[in-house]
């Protein structure tokens, strides 16, 4: 496990960029954190590793929104989902099971479904700082 610090939202797209340079075909990250902490900015930095070239936004309303770049990325928000059910029934399962890379916001919404997955808790400090909380040992010695 992995604790970093940004002060910014660009620090926050770095680490973002740090960590979608670790991962391949068929990771799936994990966001856990409260509203406006980070976890799109963070989103970002990922699509950037992973070579999308197009603006990335919250997929808050369209739940999933998908991105070319060197690999597949499917950034997933389950926020206005109720259950898992309602998370398998849009294909969700599926997403989780391809060649892609998901980045999910509102993970512990369906953390059973979630087995092996990288785990990013993002939490704000008092000063306004993210503390950035990166759980996936099989990327050990692949992060910074």
């Amino acid at each position: 496990m992995r604790i970093y610090r940004t002060e910014s939202p660009p620090e926050t797209v770095e680490l973002g960029k740090k960590i979608g340079a670790a991962l391949g075909s068929g990771d799936v990250v994990a966001l856990e954190a409260p509203l406006a902490a980070g976890k799109t900015v963070l989103a970002q930095g990922i699509a950037a590793a992973l070579g999308v070239r197009e603006r990335v936004t919250s997929p808050t309303f369209t739940i999933v929104s998908e991105y070319q770049g060197k690999i597949p990325l499917y950034h997933i928000d389950v926020y206005r989902l109720d259950t898992e059910d309602d998370f398998r029934n849009i294909g969700g399962e599926e997403l989780l099971a391809g060649q892609g890379v998901c980045v999910v916001e509102w993970s512990e919404k369906i953390a059973s479904l979630l087995d092996g997955a990288i785990r990013v808790k993002i939490r704000v400090e008092a000063d306004g700082a993210r503390k950035i909380t990166v759980d996936a040992p099989r990327l050990e010695g692949r992060l910074p």
